[in-house]
């Protein structure tokens, strides 16, 4: 988790905490060190930010600090249930931890009209779900396109044949069946489709792209004018 996120994270956690809350039980939410979690108080505080207590004791944020509040119609709140409902049915387990999170924030922060739209259950997403991968984390993959971090894959295309790849992620399709990476291929030298099933294995590299990553998207967006086939369905690299 980036630092900026993180320190968003922490006021969200001081805002609706009840009592106290330790540096230790910050940091097993956020999965980092207390360590960190002691820097990231002291970096809020220096912000003004009016968080008060101690190691060892817990830390609390002052009343009257809070976050510009988001303010939803109807519609948008309707459209917010049902866009976290569809996460739910992706295989990218991050994903639809962080749609709970974002659903019980938001419930928390709204008014109480607004409040029923989120708890009546009056808006499903049903079908399928897919099943995480097996072999590549999504979570990963979306952490390297934000980073454009290149990714060093064992791929197996539909008709079995093997390969080993070095990319540059691009973007992730989500399909209720399955997940698609986009990525630049540098053996291919081109923009080529890597279903998620089919890769058996994926890690980071030491390599990055950086300042690369909209140039390629826009090329692989411009090539959707010029196939007769969908470039979200066109076949495997």
């Amino acid at each position: 988790m980036r630092k900026a996120s993180r320190l968003f994270e922490i006021i969200q956690i001081l805002r609706l905490a009840r009592k106290p809350v330790t540096a230790a039980e910050i940091a097993e939410t956020l999965e980092v060190t207390p360590r960190s979690i002691y820097r990231d108080i002291a970096a809020l505080q220096a912000m003004r930010v009016p968080i008060e207590g101690e190691r060892g004791l817990g830390y609390v944020l002052r009343p009257g600090f809070d976050l510009p509040p988001l303010m939803f119609t109807i519609e948008e709140t309707e459209a917010i249930v049902l866009a976290l409902a569809l996460l739910a049915r992706t295989g990218d387990e991050e994903l639809k931890a962080a749609a709970r999170r974002v659903n019980q924030k938001i419930t928390g922060a709204v008014p109480g009209p607004l409040r029923q739209a989120f708890q009546s259950q009056a808006l499903h997403a049903w079908g399928s779900v897919a099943a995480p991968p097996p072999a590549i984390d999504l979570a990963m993959v979306r952490r390297a396109i934000r980073d454009e971090q290149k990714l060093a894959l064992d791929y197996r295309d539909e008709l079995g044949r093997a390969s080993e790849r070095t990319v540059r992620p691009l973007a992730l399709i989500y399909y209720s069946e399955h997940a698609m990476m986009v990525a630049w291929c540098e053996l291919r030298q081109d923009i080529r489709n890597f279903r998620a099933d089919r890769v058996e294995h994926c890690e980071p590299v030491d390599a990055f792209f950086r300042g690369e990553g909209n140039r390629l998207r826009q090329l692989w967006i411009a090539g959707w004018k010029v196939n007769a086939v969908s470039p979200l369905e066109r076949g495997d690299a």
